[in-house]
């Protein structure tokens, strides 16, 4: 997984009408959900959704492990304003560090949030995902991002 204060690596991403997706020059917030089946996930993302004014400055990107169609799906079906993600090698959870664990049948979520600059300012992730949105600690480093800019 990431960790605060390191650079991010490149990361091949493309969101669900095949652009490439990058990074750099503005801060972002990538969310990896579970699944796009995962009910735990889906709350978390309406969370992220409502939050919004909250994270005015920040661009909010969903990550899934599934395929392009199957996330444009999602992203339509749920009404999601954010871009969803996928991998152009592999999937975005692979690119950050979150695995699959349990014997590789729960795929890990998690949040990294970047700076402008392309600085990891926070990173959490976690097998289960009842534990895997760390709203406290996104909203306090989107909060010190405002102050150190």
């Amino acid at each position: 997984m990431l960790e605060a204060g390191s650079p991010v690596p490149p990361l091949e991403l493309e969101d669900t009408e095949g652009r490439t997706v990058r990074l750099a020059g503005h801060a972002a917030l990538l969310y990896f959900i579970r699944s796009t089946s995962c009910p735990v996930c889906a709350r978390h993302v309406r969370d992220l959704v409502e939050s919004a004014e909250a994270l005015a400055g920040v661009r909010v990107y969903i990550a899934v492990p599934e395929d392009r169609a199957e996330a444009a799906a999602w992203r339509a079906r749920r009404r999601i304003p954010f871009p969803v993600l996928t991998g152009r090698r592999g999937t975005p959870h692979e690119l950050v560090g979150l695995s699959r664990r349990v014997f590789g049948s729960m795929q890990q979520s998690g949040s990294v949030l970047v700076d402008a600059q392309g600085i990891v300012r926070h990173a959490h992730g976690a097998t289960l995902p009842t534990g895997s949105y760390d709203r406290k600690g996104i909203f306090a480093a989107v909060a010190r991002l405002r102050t150190t800019a």
